[in-house]
């Protein structure tokens, strides 16, 4: 996480592109879910042709042109392994894009990335739906509304932010 707040500060981005980059990874990091399926990292000189996309996950994904998404200067957008938009330069409108995208299309969220995508799809895209959940069905367990470990982080935020 050290990595994560060093890079936020020496970033000479947009400071709104920098607080979304470092929350989508703070939020991966604190429910322990993997970066590289919403993020797909290559090297910031990569081509659209030259990505291997192959190797890139079925649901849509951010590949991001460099180390990290709170340095890199542009971004792709791949969904079901194929690059739709290859020239994004403000990391939001990739989110937002990535979002609509899963909206749109009817995507499930993956088991993988579910907590993350479910927290900031209520959190910062207010999409409260009373029932139901995007995150794909795992038939071994009762489906809840909402995530428990979501719940959790909302209720922690709400703590916190009622002492102030």
């Amino acid at each position: 996480m050290e990595t994560i707040f060093r890079e936020m500060e020496t970033s000479n981005k947009n400071v709104d592109d920098v607080n979304t980059a470092g929350l989508l990874e703070l939020v991966l990091k604190y429910f322990r879910e993997r970066e590289d399926q919403m993020f797909h990292k290559v090297d910031q000189t990569t081509l659209p042709d030259e990505v291997d996309c192959a190797g890139l996950p079925i649901t849509p994904c951010i590949i991001v042109c460099g180390r990290s998404p709170l340095t890199a200067e542009y971004f792709m957008l791949s969904v079901d392994q194929v690059i739709v938009n290859s020239h994004i330069t403000i990391f939001s409108d990739a989110v937002k894009l990535m979002f609509a995208s899963y909206y749109c299309l009817n995507i499930s969220y993956p088991a993988d990335q579910g907590a993350t995508l479910e927290f900031v799809q209520r959190c910062l895209f207010k999409i409260n739906p009373e029932k139901g959940s995007k995150i794909e069905k795992n038939t071994s367990r009762n489906q809840k509304a909402v995530s428990p470990k979501v719940l959790s982080l909302f209720s922690k935020i709400a703590d916190y932010e009622w002492m102030e």
